[in-house]
């Protein structure tokens, strides 16, 4: 499977030069960029900051989406950070086992309680891809898991200057199952001017999704202490 949009270079006569035109690359619906820009927006203009003076504004993007979800009691379609058990065919979400809903909270305890003592589970080895976790995942159905069949797109947040990743998006590729469904966005692509003030958030133009942007204004005209990051596998 291609990490890279499709090329299509249509008829040509003999001998003509052919330029090859690139496929446009998956993008976010309005309705979902307009919530999640919100976000973005709110985060890059007052980021949570680390100990050492880091400005972590994914995190703080992870810290707004999941107290939105929070607010409408788990039914909201963006979920942070999920992480991905990718030694399962297809990769399967690592979700809390009370609930069967929400992300588990603390993967290293889960990797010694189910993986370590699970004989069909090949032996962990870190930094080699067996678990993987997206910045969002976007849900079809928010009273179902996020696993592959539920899964509309998967989103890849990216703050300057850190560049875009292809081998990344290859591998969420495997979570989605369609490439098609992975998007990787810029925080660049946010229209700042718009989104950032909440007075200028068009709910009445959202749809379905008035409610969902209704929650998380409520949420960043409040703020709440970021999560620490989770570690990275």
């Amino acid at each position: 499977m291609s990490d890279r949009p499709s090329l299509d270079q249509g008829g040509t006569a003999v001998g003509e030069r052919v330029n090859p035109v690139r496929l446009q690359a998956p993008q976010l619906d309005q309705n979902d960029k307009t919530v999640l820009c919100s976000a973005v927006c709110h985060c890059s203009a007052a980021p949570a900051i680390s100990r050492d003076g880091r400005n972590l504004k994914q995190v703080c993007v992870a810290q707004h989406l999941r107290a939105l979800d929070d607010v409408l009691q788990q039914r909201s379609p963006y979920k942070p950070e999920v992480s991905y058990d990718m030694t399962k065919q297809p990769p399967q979400p690592i979700l809390d086992s009370q609930t069967g809903q929400l992300p588990h909270g603390w993967i290293p305890g889960w990797i010694r309680k189910y993986w370590d003592e699970d004989p069909e589970h090949p032996p962990f080895r870190p930094g080699k891809g067996m678990i993987r976790r997206p910045d969002v995942v976007i849900v079809r159905n928010t009273r179902n898991p996020p696993t592959q069949d539920n899964i509309k797109q998967v989103l890849e947040m990216k703050f300057p200057p850190d560049p875009i990743n292809e081998e990344q998006a290859r591998t969420y590729a495997q979570i989605t199952g369609d490439e098609r469904k992975v998007v990787q966005m810029s925080s660049d692509e946010c229209d700042c001017n718009r989104h950032v003030q909440v007075s200028e958030i068009p709910i009445q133009e959202l749809g379905w999704a008035a409610g969902i942007a209704s929650g998380l204004l409520f949420i960043l005209t409040r703020g709440r202490v970021p999560r620490p990051p989770m570690p990275a596998y």
